[in-house]
């Protein structure tokens, strides 16, 4: 029972009288605005796709597109993906961008905190891809994931970090690594390039950054999720970090007509 003294915008907030429309008997029915009960995200709704990134000699070279799609239709074209955390390290992430722009906006809430105390400490790329590994499995065994997969890049002790951490917290690291359809696309062209220059240390930024827009445009090509318009984020080992776009790829869509049933 409440009490019986209550202003009428208190009392309001408490109490709807229901309205009579005569028909004794039918229960009031309830508004879920008041009372959403417990929800979880069954499935993303609006999506990033692919996620691309090498090492190379002197660093780590990320690209993202900026592409947010509503289901199939290409809804938001300048979407940012790439997060620059700080002068060593960066991050991206494909899936929900809702869940993405939640996690990004706690890691550069952290990251103002560690600014403010001035005590010299700072996310390292692999601090912050341990981090995103514990919270995507915490998040995953509570039964309501992030719906997110996230590459962190940068340089710690003078080495190059690639790191991987998906919706269920598996995460491993990797001297080039991809996300979504690019893992199928394109991991075996980044691989390539690998092993052409013998490896990461005899792999140029020149040759990194023209194996990634060749990736790229595969994608657009192949992956109805992609876009030409990117963002690109270049970790050197003895510079800051510098995230950059949006670039735009050059397609030429005069190879459609090599695929069967096309009309123009």
């Amino acid at each position: 029972l409440f009490p019986l003294q209550f202003s009428s915008a208190m009392s309001a907030s408490f109490y709807t009288k229901p309205a009579n429309n005569g028909n004794a008997g039918v229960a009031m029915e309830t508004s879920w605005d008041s009372n959403p009960g417990r929800q979880r995200t069954l499935q993303p709704i609006t999506t990033g796709a692919s996620v691309l990134a090498i090492k190379y000699n002197a660093g780590v070279i990320m690209v993202a597109d900026t592409l947010g799609s509503y289901g199939s239709l290409a809804k938001f074209r300048s979407i940012p993906r790439v997060l620059r955390v700080n002068d060593a390290t960066v991050a991206a992430a494909s899936g929900d961008l809702a869940d993405m722009q939640f996690l990004n906006t706690v890691v550069e809430n952290h990251a103002i905190d560690e600014e403010i105390h001035e005590h010299g400490i700072a996310y390292s790329p692999a601090s912050l891809h341990s981090w995103l590994t514990r919270v995507m499995y915490n998040r995953r065994s509570r039964i309501n994931p992030l719906w997110n997969t996230y590459i962190v890049a940068g340089t710690e002790a003078g080495q190059p970090f690639l790191g991987y951490v998906n919706m269920l917290g598996v995460a491993f690291k990797e001297d080039c690594l991809a996300t979504g359809f690019g893992s199928h696309l394109c991991l075996g062209l980044l691989r390539e390039a690998l092993d052409a220059a013998g490896g990461y240390a005899g792999l140029t930024e020149e040759t990194a950054t023209s194996a990634l827009e060749a990736c790229l445009r595969v994608l657009y090509y192949r992956d109805c999720r992609a876009y030409n318009q990117y963002q690109l984020a270049n970790v050197p080992v003895a510079k800051p970090a510098q995230v950059s776009g949006p670039h735009f790829l050059q397609s030429d869509w005069s190879v459609a007509k090599l695929v069967k049933h096309y009309t123009e």
